[in-house]
């Protein structure tokens, strides 16, 4: 699937239906159906990895509907300016992967990055001057509203920023390389739950209660396995190119187990915070996302299949698929579940 994508240069344009099917299929399986041309957006949609903007979404929206129901007076421009901000970050944050990884030899064209799904640079959606551009861009547009929201509320905001970018950038660049040492998972942790949702609450509040950072955890270690269920699907070849992610130093099956445990762990910690009285009873919806862990969880347990399912989209990822595929569930309940007691006045 990492194959050079056919370039809608010279064809006819697609109809508006094919567009609007070719970006639909991109958000929700990360690649365009076979043998369709692309377009201008499409391609956009590829070189950032648009397929996963819902995780940061979803950590911008509990961060935002938890200052809702608390704060006295919440500023929406500026949330919605944060979430655009975390948006344009995890662009950044995904071009800037491809491109140290392509630079330092770990993305090539037997890489599993390069197979589910048309790499930026070896599939030819984007020369290297052009990806260093758009990282360049999207950075400044970035910093742009960071220099907006520091003059509403203050030094916070840049400290939020400064350590979102410390993970972003070094997560693959030397000298640190997070990834490469294990620390790529925890990173996302920080950056998915209390950077993201706390530093939302905070540009919408004015204010971060130490119970806001608590309420972040179950939706940071959602996150946290999508991105361990990755490393397992590339753990051999990780562990051949001596870039020792958290399954890689765990092995195989103690990398199972483990994102077993966290995606169980995500609802005891809901309830938790019911209990808590952080969060009002809505948030328990999340309990009808439990079928789905049922599926998932015993999916981990059984062997990976020897070849894809019928309509699966990025094989040879596997388990990051199943991880993602309870992800989006759990979470959209959890949205869900804090409205509803926005509504109720919970």
């Amino acid at each position: 699937m990492g194959e050079r994508v056919q370039s809608a240069a010279g064809a006819s344009p697609p109809a508006f239906a094919e567009l609007l099917d070719n970006w639909r299929c991109i958000l929700q399986q990360g690649n365009l159906r076979e043998g369709r041309s692309i377009d201008a957006v499409s391609r956009w949609l590829l070189i950032v990895r648009a397929c996963v903007f819902s995780m940061t979404l979803t950590s911008g929206l509990i961060g935002a509907l938890l200052a809702a129901a608390t704060a006295p007076a919440p500023r929406w421009d500026l949330c919605l300016l944060a979430i655009l901000g975390l948006v344009l970050a995890h662009a950044a944050n995904n071009m800037i992967n491809d491109w140290f990884d392509t630079a330092g030899g770990v993305d090539t064209a037997g890489y599993t990055r390069a197979l589910y799904a048309p790499h930026p640079l070896l599939s030819g959606l984007i020369s290297r001057q052009g990806l260093l551009a758009a990282i360049v861009a999207v950075n400044v547009a970035d910093l742009a509203i960071l220099v907006v929201l520091a003059l509403e509320r203050g030094w916070p905001v840049v400290a939020f920023a400064l350590a979102g970018l410390f993970v972003s950038v070094f997560y693959v660049a030397p000298p640190l390389r997070l990834k490469h040492h294990g620390w790529g998972e925890p990173g996302v942790f920080l950056v998915w739950g209390p950077l993201m949702i706390g530093g939302t609450y905070y540009v919408t509040a004015g204010t971060i209660p130490p119970w806001v950072l608590v309420a972040s955890l179950p939706y940071a270690i959602s996150v946290t396995t999508v991105l361990i269920g990755k490393h397992i699907d590339k753990l051999e070849q990780d562990a051949a190119r001596d870039i020792h992610t958290l399954p890689v130093l765990l092995g195989r099956r103690a990398a199972l187990r483990l994102n077993q445990a966290l995606m169980v762990a995500f609802y005891p910690i809901v309830a938790g915070l019911v209990l808590a009285g952080s969060v009002g009873p809505g948030v328990l919806l999340v309990g009808a996302a439990l079928p789905r862990l049922v599926r998932v969880y015993r999916a981990y347990a059984a062997p990976r299949p020897e070849a894809p399912p019928p309509g699966f989209r990025i094989w040879p990822l596997w388990y990051v698929a199943l991880a993602f595929y309870h992800n989006k569930l759990a979470g959209g309940l959890f949205v869900l579940g804090l409205l509803v007691n926005l509504v109720a006045g919970r």
